[in-house]
């Protein structure tokens, strides 16, 4: 019996390395993809347009007077593809059109979300929203995305945005409660960067940790947000309690009630130039008989 067993073992010994280098069997002919791409047509061949929502702002070039509007948020127009997003360095905004941005950077996660509403000048509004892991990858690591048109009548509480004080407020703040301002260490919170680009213009501020900080902003980030959850569960789940702002609006209030201020902090960043665009005439619209 021990003897059988031996020769049993050295055979499987021997047929090891066969079977080792065996290799795989090949698929059958239909698990291949068909038809093939052709390699002559891969670059010329017509590719559907993306849905409106999108990109709501396709097909524009600048007109003879105009220039872009100079965004200075940290965030690189590559940064953006990555986001499969437009660089809102290329997008061309007329005349009561805008974009506002949220890009959300926990300190202690690489859970990051970006969200883009856009105000076009024939009324309608979209928003655009993005999630993902910002770290470890060549890349936006477990994607997630959604492009959706906003009910109709969302562009005129997006338009008052425009005139917030946040926007004429220092980049970056600290908080003076009367005492002396010191400089905060972000060590287990979450900065938000608020962009907003209008017609020739762009303001970009950040406010982080501190709740009297992110309060002041409190109005805009509520906005944002009520117009990005919703759309998808997986980017929904990020945000468990909602667009709720409240908590840190009052610690703003309270803030300002008790003598305190947000005073500029030390490397505050001045804002970019503003340019005035030509106005853009709406071209006529004949009745047809």
């Amino acid at each position: 019996m021990v003897r059988l067993a031996a020769t049993i073992l050295s055979l499987i010994c021997l047929a090891a390395p066969a079977l080792a280098q065996t290799p795989p069997p090949a698929p059958a002919a239909d698990e291949w993809p068909w038809p093939p791409p052709d390699p002559k047509t891969w670059w010329d061949d017509q590719w559907p347009r993306p849905p409106e929502p999108a990109d709501p702002l396709a097909g524009r070039r600048l007109g003879r007077n105009e220039r872009p509007a100079v965004i200075d948020n940290g965030y690189d127009p590559l940064l953006y593809r990555l986001w499969a997003l437009a660089p809102l360095q290329s997008q061309i905004l007329r005349n009561g059109e805008m974009i506002l941005e949220v890009a959300v950077r926990p300190s202690s996660s690489a859970r990051q979300t970006l969200i883009r509403v856009i105000v076009r000048r024939d009324g309608k509004a979209f928003v655009q929203g993005r999630a993902g892991l910002g770290c470890c990858e060549p890349g936006i690591a477990r994607r997630v995305g959604f492009d959706a048109e906003l009910p109709a009548g969302s562009a005129a509480q997006f338009l008052a945005l425009r005139e917030s004080p946040l926007w004429d407020a220092p980049r970056e703040v600290r908080v003076d409660d009367g005492s002396g301002a010191a400089d905060a260490l972000c060590v287990n919170g979450t900065s938000y960067d608020l962009t907003l680009m209008v017609p020739g213009r762009s303001r970009s501020v950040r406010r982080a940790c501190d709740s009297a900080e992110i309060g002041q902003a409190a109005d805009v980030l509520q906005a944002a947000f009520s117009a990005a959850l919703g759309h998808e569960p997986r980017f929904d789940v990020i945000y468990p309690t909602g667009a709720d702002f409240s908590s840190a609006r009052g610690a703003y209030e309270a803030l300002i009630a008790e003598g305190g201020r947000l005073k500029p902090a030390p490397n505050s960043r001045p804002q970019p130039p503003t340019f005035t665009p030509p106005t853009v005439e709406e071209p006529e619209v004949v009745p047809t008989p």
